[in-house]
């Protein structure tokens, strides 16, 4: 099973991630990761994440995927995105940023885990 990187850096506006890098926000699963780029996929705080944002994850293996809210619960998930992850059987967090990174590094010791990672509001 292929790892996945954990996080070891969290602070506004800033994330290092083992293998990646240094960024403001992420896309990490089994194996890597890189950059989000919302522009890809036109998401904003609100509707939130899409499904073509968690279809990636799911691409390189990820059993279990944790969505970050941001620090200040802003960013929001579509509808379409959870049920997206229920159809597949994914088991699914959604949790402030702090939280999301403390339980996806907990996650990632043995479990093959995506997330996406947003490090401001």
């Amino acid at each position: 099973m292929k790892r996945s990187p954990l996080i070891t850096h969290i602070s506004w506006g800033r994330m290092v991630v083992e293998g990646v890098g240094q960024g403001k926000d992420f896309k990490l699963y089994p194996g890597g990761g890189r950059a989000w780029d919302w522009n890809e996929t036109g998401t904003r705080h609100s509707p939130g994440i899409q499904p073509a944002d968690v279809s990636e994850l799911l691409d390189h293996g990820s059993e279990v995927v944790v969505l970050s809210r941001g620090m200040d619960l802003v960013l929001q998930t579509c509808p379409e995105t959870l049920d997206l992850l229920k159809q597949k059987g994914i088991e699914v967090f959604v949790e402030e940023t702090r939280a999301a990174v403390e339980r996806y590094n907990a996650l990632a010791e043995t479990t093959p885990v995506g997330g996406l990672f947003h490090s401001t509001c």
